[in-house]
């Protein structure tokens, strides 16, 4: 039988070829905390993480260890909403995208 390819490999890979998907990805993310699902808004903004800047830069970047940082954006983190400004902002910069909110 063939070996497939591991899903985060394959996504970490788009989100590092294909910039509109990136995007696309931050905006899911910030839907799904808007909208109360907050888990996998988490496990959606590490997998970018991972794919961009890593979690050493964004530590730098936010000024919160990198510890921190995974165990905010695990299945089960808490971040708190400076926090997560702060990761937002950094994942904005990083990936050159401005964040227009609006109600339907």
């Amino acid at each position: 039988m063939a070996l497939t390819r591991d899903f985060t490999e394959t996504v970490q890979a788009r989100i590092q070829k294909d910039a509109t998907f990136a995007a696309a990805l931050l905006d899911e993310a910030i839907a799904l905390f808007l909208n109360g699902e907050p888990e996998t808004a988490r496990l959606i903004l590490r997998e970018l993480v991972n794919a961009t800047l890593g979690f050493e830069e964004l530590a730098i970047k936010t000024a919160i260890p990198s510890k921190s940082l995974h165990r905010m954006l695990s299945a089960k983190g808490n971040p708190t909403m400076d926090n997560l400004a702060k990761m937002f902002n950094v994942l904005r910069e990083t990936l050159n995208v401005d964040i227009h909110v609006s109600a339907c």
